[in-house]
């Protein structure tokens, strides 16, 4: 089957504005009949809510955290993107939709990231009205930096905290709309299934978290903006609590499920420092902006950092990238750094890091700070002293997280930065109006797959959250709802939420019966191991033949010898986590099974197969320029469906950061 993506005709900067012009309209008295549900409260949802909920629709939001606020769209660090040319650069709409296009590699649909291009440059004016605090210029101008994968400076950022400002001010939008009737909202509640009346979604049965009480709510439309699932991998840059299951009980009723094997490598992130860790730390991609990344020339290496002179270093990214350098896209950095690591010349204890250095930066800020204060020949000190200031008033929070964890203090040597999960591509199959192939079941932000392709520039993700959030689905929401205004809120007793209850409840009753004998962590660990070392950084035939196997095992062993202790009823973190390790362990399988059939390499979807002379991925656009999107069909059963993918603006070529 192929997927009709709804795009609509017409020049590529005419679609969207066409789109809103014709499309459906709910008047406002009948919006007031209208429930909606929104699962997720990070920027994607919150901004959902809050916007769905002005226009007056009946809104419930859920999450699981204690409140909205603890999303982990607070963990962003770097920026948001936007098309504004405030430095007068050379930015534009089309170059912002240009190097998200490339930065995906070519595997991204045009329609969706020029829309996305479009409503950039409203989502900071918004943003700004509601009180975030970007940075500014000396002159009172919002502040740009840089970010992978561009030439231009496009990125605003509030300081290393981007993501945890911009959410809050969409948790004051969406609290606004709370206190005025508008959105209810449930916090300590899980979504375990989606419920299907007529072939629609209708609503959701959720688990109340602190009682363990299955719940039962209607909503004419369910919106999932639950975030991606870099979790399968154990140690990912993610919130421990980020995971799966919304999508994937969205997937199992029918949803497909698109590129589940584009997985976003962060090159910038605190090396794994033993077994005993639950979690990894990004230190955010803004920090490429003035930090050189380099290696000793020679192998094994033992020096310290500061005792090797510059002609011994090699700063591989600018040698090897010259007009780029240090700012190439993410899936290029990281596989630079593991190349680096793989030849013998890492750094650090477990040799598996390099370095990221701000000497000459503190320098270079030193002198300038220095001419402004009028000093003649001031000494080095002095200049370091200017530096380290400039430096702290751009990357302060970001520096000191780095020292809390590592004990090193990065102004006096080189951090230490490895490769780590951090986004995901992949997601549920939308179409341009973000609703799935479930009709009424919407997917915004990092749970769909949009906006991407195989690789997404940096910065980029808070900006397709709020975009989809605040820009989008208000419109194409309403189109599919004005359809809908006859239809009377159905009640929860009705048999389609009996049946998905006591689907939810016998699965919950299958896990707590098995009484093994291995905790539900050391299952989720020993899945992570086999993702990352053959469905990771690279991936070959072989390896994803093998993952698939091993997977299925580990699965059965789960479902025969899981031991979850406490009951159902009452507060019960290793239940819930049960219930999201099951979903990973399934998912885990179509990754590598996704991973296998895709012959080529894009992006951070590596075969080592599919290589140029110099390492770069070589992809095969005559057979591979196709959304992959997975119809569950049974245990370890999928159909693949293909969306193809034309390009009439860009014509994709070999990607070049050279």
């Amino acid at each position: 089957m192929t997927l009709n993506s709804k795009i609509p005709a017409g020049q590529i900067d005419a679609k969207w504005t066409t789109y809103k012009s014709t499309c459906k309209l709910v008047n406002p008295a009948n919006k007031r009949q209208l429930e909606v549900i929104v699962i997720g409260t990070g920027l994607a949802g919150a901004s959902a809510a809050a916007s769905l909920g002005e226009l007056g629709y009946k809104v419930k939001t859920f999450c699981f955290q204690d409140s909205p606020r603890r999303a982990h769209s607070i963990a962003a660090q770097g920026g948001i993107n936007a098309a504004k040319n405030y430095q007068n650069d050379g930015d534009s709409t089309y170059r912002l939709f240009y190097d998200t296009i490339k930065g995906g590699d070519y595997r991204a649909r045009e329609g969706n990231v020029h829309r996305l291009a479009e409503v950039s440059a409203n989502i900071i004016d918004q943003c700004v009205a509601q009180g975030v605090p970007f940075a500014r210029e000396y002159g009172g101008l919002l502040s740009n930096r840089s970010f992978g994968g561009t030439q231009v400076q496009r990125t605003f950022y509030a300081a290393g905290q981007t993501g945890q400002q911009l959410l809050i001010g969409a948790y004051q939008a969406l609290e606004r709309q709370v206190a005025l009737g508008n959105v209810t909202q449930y916090s300590r509640h899980e979504m375990l299934e989606v419920v299907m009346v007529d072939g629609k979604a209708r609503g959701i049965i959720a688990r109340n978290l602190v009682t363990g009480e299955l719940e039962r709510h209607f909503g004419h439309a369910v919106l999932l903006c639950s975030g991606g699932y870099g979790n399968v991998f154990y140690l990912s840059t993610n919130a421990m609590g980020s995971n799966v299951t919304a999508a994937w009980k969205a997937h199992k009723k029918g949803a497909y499920f698109g590129n589940p094997c584009f997985t976003q490598i962060h090159p910038t992130c605190i090396p794994v420092s033993g077994d005993h860790q639950s979690k990894l730390t990004l230190m955010s991609e803004s920090l490429r902006n003035d930090g050189r990344i380099w290696v000793p020339k020679k192998q094994g290496d033992n020096r310290k950092p500061n005792d090797i002179p510059e002609e011994e270093r090699d700063y591989y990214l600018e040698r090897r990238y010259p007009a780029f350098g240090n700012l190439v896209p993410r899936d290029v950095a990281s596989r630079a750094a593991k190349e680096r690591c793989d030849a013998g010349y890492g750094v650090g204890a477990s040799k598996q890091a390099v370095y990221l250095d701000y000497a000459s930066a503190i320098e270079r800020y030193g002198k300038v700070e220095a001419n402004k204060l009028g000093l003649e020949n001031p000494s080095k000190e002095k200049i370091t002293e200017l530096g380290k200031g400039v430096v702290e008033a751009k990357y302060g929070n970001l520096f000191e997280m780095y020292e809390k964890i590592t004990g090193e203090n990065p102004y006096e040597v080189p951090m230490r930065i490895y490769p780590a999960v951090h986004y995901t591509m992949g997601g549920l199959w939308v179409d341009y109006e973000l609703q799935t192939t479930v009709p009424g079941l919407y997917a915004l932000g990092e749970a769909n797959f949009s906006d991407h392709g195989a690789n997404r520039l940096g910065a980029s993700a808070l900006m397709q959250g709020l975009a989809d959030g605040y820009f989008v689905i208000p419109y194409t929401l309403g189109n599919y709802l004005a359809d809908d205004i006859r239809t009377k809120s159905i009640p929860t007793d009705h048999p389609a939420f009996v049946a998905a209850e006591k689907e939810v409840s016998d699965r919950i009753n299958k896990l707590m019966s098995i009484k093994g004998t291995e905790s539900v962590e050391s299952f989720h660990k020993r899945l992570g191991k086999i993702m990352w070392d053959k469905c990771g950084m690279a991936r070959n035939e072989k390896g994803l033949k093998e993952a698939i196997e091993e997977i299925k095992a580990l699965r059965k062993e789960f479902w025969s010898n899981v031991r979850i202790p406490g009951d159902i009823n009452e507060f019960n973190p290793e239940l819930d986590k049960a219930n999201r390790v099951a979903d990973f362990l399934e998912l885990g399988e179509l990754m590598c099974i996704d991973a296998l059939n895709r012959n080529e390499s894009c992006g951070g979807h590596f075969r080592e197969e599919y290589q140029t002379e110099d390492g770069e991925a070589l992809r095969q656009d005559d057979k591979y320029m196709y959304v992959a999107a997975w119809e569950y069909k049974g245990e370890s059963q999928y159909e693949l469906h293909k969306e193809e993918l034309n390009y009439e603006v860009v014509h994709p070529t070999q990607r070049s950061y050279k």
